[in-house]
């Protein structure tokens, strides 16, 4: 979540030191892959405690949640937009048409219903119908290991692969035919990777020097040509890059499809990220919950309203940025501001979702003196 409002900051020059500036996985992977887990860990049991069909249900009550908070992310992104306009007057800079929404001005009808129908995705509102979409799929994937947990396995590999060779897509723009930029039906194997590892279905590989020197081999030989003030100038890191990100492919957005279908190249870098992080922490986990490492972690239980409010804050932190300018001092006072925020909403939700006032009011002592004897009330 920290990362995610780092990257969606318009012109924030921190985003050059995000994960996704050193390899081909991002914020986005993280965010799916632990979802994934998260997940198992939220409704894995309700399904095995109560039942496949109360499982459901409970989905079913999460996919009403995230429907109605990314249409209200929508509409409060789309009110901070028009506001920034007239603050800054529209012969300055329009935020609607530099946002790409500027097609609920022109064609309100369509993506008014496009909005709620799902049938009308902006890029930057497209990673919550990718996670709704694949949380209903949820019962049906634990439907699947009930029978066989290869199944599932089998389930989940094959829609991958089925989005690759039968371009199995969702339409974002019925003017374009542009499809979603985050593919649900490719990037479910992240998440239910996640989910299964979460629920003990598949088990990581063990512990081992040697696969962990491999994996940091392959981590580093990524970022020349992952980092582009490497790889541009140098011919042979550049035609790596192209071909890895598929750049050769004729597609709505050339290199589009190298994160809209979840590469394997990026679902391996991810997955070899993840190995590499568990082995750094393995034996000191109780230092994830020392400050500050606590506070991102208490993120991380709030993710749904850290994203909501990270995604709309960027917006903000962005206009600020177009008023001040981009200087290193401007850059670094509104990302500790952004990333202090994101905190602070985190401990608030915390504080808001135990709930307090339900329990009783702690005793308090009779501080009252007592009365002199044999003297009047």
């Amino acid at each position: 979540m920290l990362i995610i409002l780092v990257a969606h900051v318009p012109g924030n020059h921190w985003s050059n030191f995000i994960p996704a500036r050193f390899g081909p996985s991002d914020a986005a992977e993280m965010f799916v892959f632990c979802s994934g887990f998260a997940a198992a860990i939220a409704f894995g049991g309700t399904f095995e405690r109560h039942g496949w069909w109360t499982g459901t249900r409970r989905i079913l009550f999460r996919c009403w949640q995230i429907y109605w908070a990314h249409v209200g992310l929508f509409w409060s992104i789309a009110a901070i937009s028009v506001l920034s306009t007239w603050y800054v007057g529209e012969e300055v800079k329009n935020y609607v048409i530099s946002l790409g929404i500027n097609a609920f001005v022109d064609d309100t009808e369509m993506a008014l219903v496009g909005l709620m129908t799902f049938s009308w995705v902006p890029n930057y509102f497209d990673i919550l119908p990718m996670y709704f979409v694949i949380l209903l799929m949820t019962p049906l994937v634990v439907l699947l290991q009930r029978w066989h947990t290869a199944a599932a396995i089998a389930f989940c590999v094959g829609l991958y692969a089925a989005t690759w060779i039968l371009d199995l897509e969702f339409s974002a723009d019925p003017r374009s035919g542009r499809p979603w930029f985050f593919n649900p039906l490719a990037w479910q194997l992240l998440f239910f990777t996640g989910f299964m590892l979460s629920r003990g279905w598949i088990r990581p590989p063990p512990p081992d020097w040697r696969l962990a020197l491999a994996g940091i081999v392959f981590v580093l030989v990524l970022v020349p040509v992952s980092r582009w003030q490497i790889y541009v100038g140098n011919p042979t890191l550049q035609a790596i890059h192209d071909a890895l990100w598929l750049k050769d492919l004729t597609y709505w957005d050339q290199a589009a499809i190298f994160k809209t279908n979840e590469h394997p190249l990026r679902l391996l870098h991810i997955l070899v990220l993840s190995y590499l992080a568990v082995l750094a922490v393995r034996g000191r986990e109780h230092w994830l919950r020392r400050w500050p490492l606590s506070m991102v972690e208490k993120v991380g239980q709030q993710a749904l309203a850290t994203f909501l409010f990270s995604m709309a804050f960027a917006r903000v932190l962005g206009v600020v940025l177009d008023e001040w300018g981009r200087t290193m001092f401007t850059w670094a006072v509104v990302n500790i501001v952004g990333l202090a925020s994101v905190i602070a909403v985190a401990y608030i939700v915390s504080w808001y979702k135990r709930e307090p006032w339900r329990r009783p009011p702690p005793a308090r002592a009779n501080t009252m003196p007592p009365a002199a004897e044999g003297g009047s009330a």
